[in-house]
C-alpha cells in the first residue's frame, strides 16, 4: 500500500496525450509532481500497427513516477485499486480520454479537477482546440474546473486568456500553450485548494457552447472555398485528421494530403503534399505531376 509522506499531499493524475504531458510538465517546473499517473493502454499506431505507449506513460517512465493503464475505470474494481495507495487528496485530470465515474471523480478529500482548454462555458466537448482555431477565436484560454458528472460542467476554480503572439496558430501549438499555462494555474491555486479556501464560480450554462468530435472527414478542404477559412482548417487539421483534397488523374481519384502551408497576400498557398502512394512533394512537383494548379 502506497501512502502520502509527511505533509506532502498524495495526488493522481489521470491524462493520456501531449496535452498532459505539458500540463505535467508545467507543474513539476512548479514543484508539483503527481504520486501516481493513470493514462490509456498502450495502442497500435501508424501503418505497421506498431504498439506505442501514450506520451503520459512515457512521461511517468522518464520521472520515475508510478503509473496505470486500465482498460476500464467504472465499476468497484479500479476504485479499489485506488484506495488500496492511500488516502487521496486530490485527482487532476487533463485529456485523459474516458469519462470519469462518479466512485472515481469524488474519492479525494479535495475531489477531482480538470484543465480544460477554453474559457468555459464556451467550447465544451472534446475539441475545443480545433474549434476555437476554426472560428478564428483568438481570444480563447484555459480553464480550471471542478469536475462533476456532467460535461465540463462543474464550477471554475481559476481561468486564463491565451497569450498568443501569432495567429492562427495550429493544434500543437495552441494545445501546447493553453496546457502550459493550465498547469502553472493548477500551481499557483493548490494551496488554496489543499487548504479548502478556493474560491468556486458556476458556469453560466445559458451561455454554453458546444463542440463536436472531430471525423477524418473534417479534413477534406474545398480549393476553391474562402482562402482564410482553408488556412484556418489546415491549422485545426494539421495534427489530426490532417487536410486532404482529391484529383482525378486517368481514371483514378487520388487523395492528396496537404503537409506545408501558408497565408500569403489574401492566397491559401499550399507548398508542400504527399500523393496517395507517393511521397511528399513541392507544389512545384506535385503540379508537374497532376496538372494541378493552385
Amino acid at each position: 500500500m502506497m501512502s502520502p509522506r509527511k505533509n506532502k499531499p498524495l495526488i493522481a493524475f489521470f491524462g493520456t496525450p501531449d496535452f498532459a504531458v505539458w500540463v505535467l510538465e508545467a507543474m513539476s517546473e512548479r514543484g508539483i509532481v503527481p504520486d501516481l499517473v493513470i493514462t490509456a493502454p498502450d495502442a497500435p499506431v501508424g501503418r505497421k500497427l506498431v504498439m506505442t505507449p501514450p506520451p503520459a506513460k512515457v512521461w511517468a517512465i522518464k520521472q520515475g513516477i508510478d503509473f496505470l493503464q486500465p482498460e476500464h475505470i467504472k465499476g468497484d474494481d479500479f476504485a479499489a485499486t485506488l484506495r488500496a495507495r492511500g488516502e487521496w487528496d486530490l485527482f487532476i485530470v487533463a485529456a485523459y480520454g474516458k469519462i470519469m465515474p462518479e466512485n472515481i471523480l469524488y474519492m479525494p478529500k479535495h475531489k477531482t479537477i480538470n484543465v480544460h482548454p477554453s474559457l468555459l462555458p464556451l467550447l465544451r466537448g472534446s475539441s475545443p482546440l480545433q474549434t476555437a482555431i476554426i472560428n478564428d477565436m483568438r481570444d480563447t484560454g484555459v480553464t480550471i474546473m471542478r469536475l462533476d458528472k456532467e460535461m465540463d460542467h462543474g464550477p471554475i476554480l481559476a481561468q486564463k486568456k491565451a497569450d498568443l503572439p501569432v495567429w492562427p496558430v495550429d493544434t500543437d501549438t495552441l494545445g501546447a500553450a493553453l496546457a502550459r499555462e493550465g498547469g502553472a494555474l493548477i500551481a499557483s491555486i493548490l494551496p488554496d485548494i489543499l487548504s479548502g479556501k478556493t474560491k468556486e464560480t458556476e458556469q453560466d450554462h445559458s451561455k454554453a457552447t458546444y463542440t463536436k468530435k472531430i471525423s477524418k472527414e473534417d479534413g477534406l478542404i474545398d480549393l476553391a472555398a474562402d482562402p482564410y477559412k482553408n488556412f484556418l482548417a489546415y491549422n485545426a487539421y494539421r495534427s489530426w485528421p490532417t487536410s486532404y483534397f482529391f484529383i482525378e488523374k486517368g481514371s483514378e481519384k487520388i487523395r492528396v494530403t496537404i503537409t506545408d502551408a501558408a497565408f500569403e497576400n489574401g492566397v491559401f498557398t499550399i507548398k508542400k503534399v504527399i500523393p496517395q502512394g507517393k511521397k511528399e512533394m513541392t507544389w512545384k512537383e506535385f503540379s508537374s505531376y497532376s496538372g494541378a494548379r493552385q
